[in-house]
This record gives C-alpha cells, structure tokens and sequence, in this order.
C-alpha cells in the first residue's frame, strides 16, 4: 500500500497545524481540543517549519515545569523534520517511523505539504494489507 492510499482512507484530510510565535500552551490546548498527538508549526498551511507533539511538551513540563508553556513553539519544535512522499510504500514509512522513534509524518509534494499520517494509520493499513494477504491464501488453499 502507499502513502496516497492511506490518506485517501483518512476520514479528516486536513492538517492541523499552529503558526510560528505561538505560545507553548496554545498547542496543547489544540492538541487536547482536537484529539490528536502533534501539530505541525506552519505560518501557511503548506510550508512545514517544525512539528510539535505531546512528547515534547510533556518533556519540557518534566524538564521545566509550567514556565514553558509561555514559550513559544518555536522553541521545542522538531525542526528537522523526515518526511514521505505520496509514492512511498507504507512498510517503507514504517521503518523510518521506527528508526527515527516518532510517531507523525508530513506527507510531502516537493516543499509543499499535503497530508499527516500517524503511526496509527500506517499500522492499520498495513493490518489491512496482511488481512487480504490472508484472505487470498486461504482461498487458493481452500479453492474458492
């Protein structure tokens, strides 16, 4: 399966996304608001800046306690991001998720952004992959 396949079975298309100078706070109250582990820092909606998850402000509560929920996102987003375009396989994805331990991926057109996939998604599409593989076998075993 590819990465198009996969946001093309997402019910939400949109991605969320927090301008650059926003407070700490701002984006877990978008994240808690909207129900979802990231947020991408965008000042367009199209251009990725940096990602901002609940692991990291959770690691700077830890580190700092609620001091850093005035600063601004800038400050703990990832900002060297890793990315996937539309054509890459979702087991491809996977293992870069795996590799680099995080759990959100911009989905990319050249510079531009046209989608999020999480971890999640990726899992569920694969799941469904295997479950047809499955299904095939069990045909050709059974003869159906």
């Amino acid at each position: 399966m590819h990465v198009s396949q996969i946001l093309k079975s997402k019910s939400e298309q949109s991605v969320v996304t927090i301008a650059p100078g926003s407070t700490v706070a701002a984006a877990a109250e978008l994240l808690s608001s909207k129900r979802i582990g990231a947020v991408i820092v965008s000042s367009d909606g199209r251009h990725v800046a940096g990602i901002v998850s609940e692991r990291d402000i959770v690691r700077e509560l830890g580190r700092r306690g609620p001091a850093c929920l005035t600063d601004t996102v800038d400050k703990i987003m990832t900002a060297r991001i890793v990315s996937c375009r539309r054509d890459e396989r979702a087991n491809d994805v996977l293992q870069k998720m795996t590799d680099g331990r995080f759990r959100h991926m911009p989905v990319m057109d050249g510079d531009e952004m046209v989608g999020l996939i999480s971890i999640g998604d990726v899992v569920k599409a694969r799941l469904s992959e295997l479950a047809m593989e499955r299904d095939a076998l069990e045909g050709m075993v059974k003869g159906f």
